[in-house]
């Protein structure tokens, strides 16, 4: 006869994870920054990577919740270091 064990664990882990994804489905927050000052834009990414972790604070010990988070919060850089490259560019095009 085979024995499983362990399923307690993975029913807590999974159970986790469908509540961060929750807590991280929808609107976020907003930011600003001035596309022009590097200091502003990096500020926003630590602003949106504080957002990302206070919604998932309670499942930090979870490693699948945690290396979501740190995708989304790569993602969200990336978005954010895209459109400041594109507002210099418009601007640059403006002037």
């Amino acid at each position: 006869m085979l024995k499983i064990t362990g399923l307690d664990k993975l029913q807590k882990e999974l159970k986790e994870i469908t509540q961060a994804l929750n807590r991280l489905d929808g609107d976020l927050g907003a930011v600003s920054f001035d596309p022009h000052d590097p200091m502003s834009i990096e500020a926003a990414i630590q602003s949106v990577n504080q957002i990302v972790d206070n919604r998932i604070e309670s499942y930090t010990d979870n490693p699948f919740v945690g290396s979501l988070a740190e995708k989304m919060k790569n993602q969200y850089r990336e978005s954010i270091l895209q459109k400041a490259a594109e507002a210099r560019l418009q601007s640059n095009e403006d002037s």
